[in-house]
């Protein structure tokens, strides 16, 4: 939940306030242009109210009559019937408008000093109210904000997501790597299986099956090796070889764990005096991770770790980028985003005493290096390479195969050589001789 901004509510209103106190003062009528004239009181009240006569100034033969405010606390000389003993009429000062609609009429200055006030009045209650509140906003919003701003450190989630990246970079190019030996060790070891299957006679399943296997009508059907069954499946098997449903499923679920006991046992073997095109490629895959040495397994899955650490805390930490994303969390996010740039700090402080980065860019670019395998000159230090270190070379193919794939699921093992020139039963061997 983001945060209320209160004073940013404050200040608005205080300058709604400030802009409507604005608006009355510039709303006071302004006063018309003015004559004054000598008033006839004909009649007239303690409180100043009287009825007056006047000679329209601005036209001829015009005499008016109408109500006026009065000072009663002018001189008594000038009242009646003081003033006029004769009429009982008194005298006056007064004013009339002497332009627009309203001229000749009589204009109260008392009656204007008294609107003008009352607007003036309510102008200064509005500005009164809306100064403090726009100084509390200002103030108020200034210091949350220095306050919230407190945190922010964009090179330090630089050096972290360099960091990052670079240990993505490592776990990324071995992956590669080992994706490249995988892929040039399947079908040899494929067939590998597959050749050996094609040897086990059918009838080693009947102890698998409970006893109850008929090997003969499977012969006399043509499923002869574990590999035939494989081929065939539980539905040919009951469908065209007469076999009970459950009984042709144990048939195949047994040939399936004895391809299995025979994947592992079988191992991809390299005769340097039989080189052929895929042994080529495998070994060339191969020789990227020799070179790049028995660390680099280690610096991989350091990088895979820390990145998977690196990418949460960068997500959460990232407002501390900048001050103006740091103004806009909550103040639950402005606190989550500086505790995350203080594991980030911690995890670049232990980063760069172990030197993790220069590891990550070194191995790096030990992956990236790799022999050309296309051409003769290629082949030939491939495989002088190997027969200079053949135990290196199983070691880091049987690590390979047995490594997790990202999907979990581990790959079926390499049987590991008793001695690198003393195959154990089968090799992958090639049509041409090398050299």
């Amino acid at each position: 939940m983001r945060h209320v901004p209160v004073f940013r509510w404050l200040l608005a209103i205080g300058l709604a306030l400030t802009a409507y106190s604005a608006a009355l003062y510039a709303g006071v009528p302004d006063l018309p242009e003015l004559e004054q004239v000598d008033l006839t009181v004909l009649e007239e009240k303690p409180d100043g109210t009287c009825e007056v006569a006047y000679a329209n100034p601005f036209a001829f033969d015009d005499e008016r009559e109408g109500p006026y405010r009065c000072d009663p606390r002018r001189s008594s000389s000038l009242k009646a019937p003081e003033y006029d003993s004769t009429t009982g009429f008194g005298w006056e000062s007064g004013w009339v408008v002497a332009e627009g609609p309203d001229r000749g009429e009589l204009f109260s200055m008392e009656a204007y000093d008294e609107e003008y006030d009352q607007q003036i009045e309510r102008s200064d209650t509005m500005v009164m109210a809306g100064l403090p509140l726009v100084a509390l906003g200002v103030v108020g919003g200034n210091v949350r904000s220095l306050r919230r701003a407190r945190g922010v450190r964009p090179r330090l989630l630089r050096r972290a997501t360099r960091l990052k990246d670079a240990a993505e970079l490592v776990a990324e190019d071995h992956r590669r790597a080992v994706e490249a030996v995988r892929t040039a060790w399947t079908p040899l070891h494929r067939e590998l299986v597959d050749g050996e299957l094609g040897r086990v006679p059918v009838d080693r399943l009947r102890v698998a099956v409970e006893q109850r296997l008929h090997a003969r009508e499977l012969e006399q059907g043509g499923i002869r090796t574990v590999q035939d069954v494989l081929d065939a499946g539980a539905w040919t098997l009951a469908h065209f070889l007469g076999m009970e449903r459950d009984m042709a499923e144990q048939t195949v679920t047994a040939a399936r764990r004895t391809a299995e006991e025979v994947s592992r046992d079988v191992a991809v073997r390299f005769d340097a005096g039989r080189p052929e095109p895929r042994t080529t490629a495998l070994l060339a895959a191969l020789r990227v991770l020799v070179d790049a040495g028995p660390d680099a397994h280690r610096t991989a899955r350091a990088g895979g770790e820390l990145a998977a650490q690196l990418k949460p805390l960068l997500v959460i930490a990232e407002p501390a980028a900048g001050v103006r994303k740091m103004l806009r969390t909550s103040p639950r996010e402005h606190d989550h985003a500086i505790a995350a740039t203080y594991d980030l700090r911690l995890i670049l402080a232990e980063a760069e005493r172990a030197g993790l980065a220069e590891r990550f860019g070194q191995t790096s670019v030990d992956l990236l290096r790799g022999p050309d395998a296309t051409s003769d000159a290629g082949e030939l230090a491939t495989w002088a390479d190997f027969e200079a270190r053949p135990a290196r070379y199983y070691e880091t193919l049987a690590a390979a195969v047995e490594e997790e794939t990202p999907d979990g699921k581990a790959t079926p093992p390499v049987a590991a050589p008793r001695h690198p020139r003393h195959p154990r039963r089968t090799r992958a061997n090639g049509s041409r001789r090398h050299g």
